[in-house]
């Protein structure tokens, strides 16, 4: 693998450990009512977010790169009325992440500018724009769910 191939891997993983790591920051200290609780008459409730993060990873990276077999029912990822505990949910939030890492690791020069299509992602031109799109899209719910935390704890 190339110095560049390298960078671009390790740089990536250290964004999607460290978003990972926020999640679990503000998530953890929930109880499981605050976790699906949604503290607006709009939006998403902590526990629905963490399911569309995983579904998202899971299938933009899981299955579209790393050829994982996932199949996404992304409206259920908003509208899933079972609230599975917490723990279960980032459980999987996790296993979704550290199939991002492993799958990053795998990537060599060639590979970055494999063509890359999906559905919802009609401009991703190749696996780095994948790659680079999935990164900002968890950077961005995690914004969200610091918000709620702080909403749904009083904190």
């Amino acid at each position: 693998m190339s110095q560049l191939s390298d960078v671009l891997s390790s740089s990536l993983a250290h964004e999607f450990r460290e978003r990972a790591s926020e999640v679990h920051k503000w998530v953890g200290p929930l109880s499981d009512e605050q976790f699906w609780r949604n503290p607006f008459s709009h939006g998403n409730s902590i526990g629905h977010l963490v399911l569309h993060l995983t579904g998202n990873l899971s299938y933009y990276i899981g299955a579209r790169i790393a050829a994982s077999g996932y199949l996404r029912n992304r409206d259920l990822e908003f509208s899933d009325s079972r609230r599975p505990r917490k723990a279960d949910v980032l459980r999987r939030f996790d296993e979704a992440i550290a199939l991002v890492l492993v799958t990053l690791e795998r990537q060599r020069d060639a590979d970055w500018i494999v063509p890359y299509s999906a559905e919802r992602q009609p401009d991703s031109r190749n696996r780095l724009a994948a790659f680079l799109r999935s990164a900002v899209h968890l950077d961005h719910h995690v914004g969200q769910i610091i918000y709620l935390s702080r909403e749904v704890s009083g904190a």
